[in-house]
């Protein structure tokens, strides 16, 4: 099964501040058939404002993920972090028990970043931090693990879910063949340019969600970049 939900579909939450596209339900915006792909919870695409953001809030029983793509997001948490994460970098932070944390854009420059939220393998965890600087921005013609719940894979940022979120920078008429199983999900986000999964064009902000594949056949028709999320099938919740 492959089903693309255009741009055009997401939910759009506009605060002045904080334009924010919802590719699932969150905060005021419900839909009974839009809640969750697999573990995969809530994925936000957030343009924040220069000098504004988000005050202290709290989480638990979340993975949070965060990668900025452009600018610079500070970072406080009540676990003593006091971070800032830039352009190419990831951050997870695990709230099992309870954590509180304000993000904000102190920058004079606005802010893009995606946020992602998992259902973890279980509850109770221990809140942790994690950053590390991927450098998934530069044009590798290849999926870039950021994120992953498999201990093999080196240089990314650990999960405490059995997924793994890959970045592509792709030159036009470049191909990735990526082979999966008929139990796993998968979702596709196009950052910028023009794709065709398996046959079926995509554009920028569009997505693809997978199922009962045994792979995802890629293929830049622009120069293109774009998230990749491979995903349990089974729908995790609590």
């Amino acid at each position: 099964m492959i089903k693309v939900i255009s741009a055009s579909d997401r939910h759009h939450a506009s605060h002045g501040w904080l334009d924010s596209y919802f590719l699932f339900s969150f905060s005021d915006y419900y839909d009974m058939n839009n809640v969750q792909w697999g573990p995969l919870r809530v994925f936000n695409d957030d343009y924040i404002k220069a000098n504004s953001g988000f005050p202290e809030h709290p989480h638990s029983e979340m993975e949070i993920v965060t990668i900025v793509l452009e600018g610079e997001v500070t970072h406080k948490d009540s676990l003593g972090n006091d971070t800032v994460i830039r352009a190419g970098e990831v951050q997870r932070m695990t709230t099992g028990t309870g954590v509180s944390h304000s993000e904000h854009n102190h920058s004079d420059k606005d802010l893009h970043l995606y946020q992602l939220w998992f259902f973890p393998n279980k509850k109770g965890l221990t809140p942790s931090y994690e950053q590390k600087a991927v450098d998934f921005t530069e044009e590798k013609n290849e999926l870039v693990p950021l994120v992953t719940g498999q201990k093999v894979l080196e240089d990314v940022v650990y999960i405490n879910s059995n997924s793994t979120i890959y970045y592509a920078n792709l030159k036009e008429g470049k191909e990735i063949d990526f082979k999966t199983f008929p139990i796993r999900k998968g979702l596709i986000y196009v950052t910028t340019g023009e794709l065709f999964v398996n046959g079926i064009q995509v554009q920028k902000n569009d997505q693809v969600r997978s199922a009962d594949v045994d792979a995802l056949r890629i293929k830049a028709t622009a120069d293109s970049t774009f998230i990749l999320i491979d995903l349990p099938g089974v729908e995790a919740n609590y």
